[in-house]
């Protein structure tokens, strides 16, 4: 009997360590978030990208991390989720452990030149909404003809007008707007651009409500 009742004893003590290291450690958590900030997702590099090679689907996949860390250890500008790198070349070599900002990524300069565009385009630089869509399919956007659909402020009760600000223009680049990367954010679309319609476009974006790029079939 005195056997049995040590053993009880000692399995109740044995929990009620467990119970009060489980209180501690608990209290520790809430401490740590409580001094550094909730948990935020951020990219990580997991291997190095090198510079001046534009990120694909199969980098993303292979080469890139969504972790969460503590907000107080996020920096500004970065990416938070990894398919706002795709289309996009490291300025500098990207190492491997380090986040990934929007300020180490550029546009692709190729295909910018006037000749490759045809007589009287340009590349202009406008700032579109939704452009998340157009990853949709898989491939890097870049290269493709989009309509540019502009949606004006109502003037009254109703809906805004919405029109064709240009048609069957060539997407040249796609990157992070000056808000950053991220849901509800604004791209930076470069586009193939006539005079008429790089006045029409830039008049766009001081009166209307959004930008957006429509992909043609």
């Amino acid at each position: 009997m005195r056997r049995r009742a040590r053993a009880i004893a000692f399995f109740g003590l044995a929990l009620g360590a467990a119970a009060l290291a489980a209180i501690a450690v608990a209290g520790y958590g809430s401490r740590v978030a409580g001094g550094y900030g909730p948990l935020r997702p951020v990219v990580v590099v997991a291997e190095t990208l090198p510079a001046g090679r534009a990120i694909g689907p199969r980098e993303v996949s292979a080469s890139l991390e969504l972790r969460r860390v503590p907000a107080r250890f996020v920096p500004a500008g970065a990416l938070s989720v990894p398919a706002d790198a795709v289309g996009l070349v490291p300025s500098g070599p990207a190492p491997a452990g380090s986040y990934l900002l929007a300020a180490q990524l550029r546009p692709p300069r190729r295909h910018q030149g006037r000749g490759r565009l045809g007589r009287g385009r340009s590349p202009v630089e406008i700032a579109v909404g939704g452009a998340e869509a157009l990853y949709a399919a898989g491939p890097a956007p870049r290269g493709r003809l989009v309509d540019v659909i502009v949606t004006a402020e109502p003037d009254g009760p109703g809906p805004g007008r919405t029109y064709v600000g240009a048609a069957r223009v060539p997407l040249l680049a796609l990157g992070p707007g000056e808000d950053g990367p991220g849901p509800g954010g604004t791209s930076s679309a470069t586009l193939g651009l006539t005079r008429r319609q790089a006045l029409r476009l830039i008049a766009a974006e001081s009166f209307a409500r959004k930008i957006t790029l429509l992909p043609r079939r």
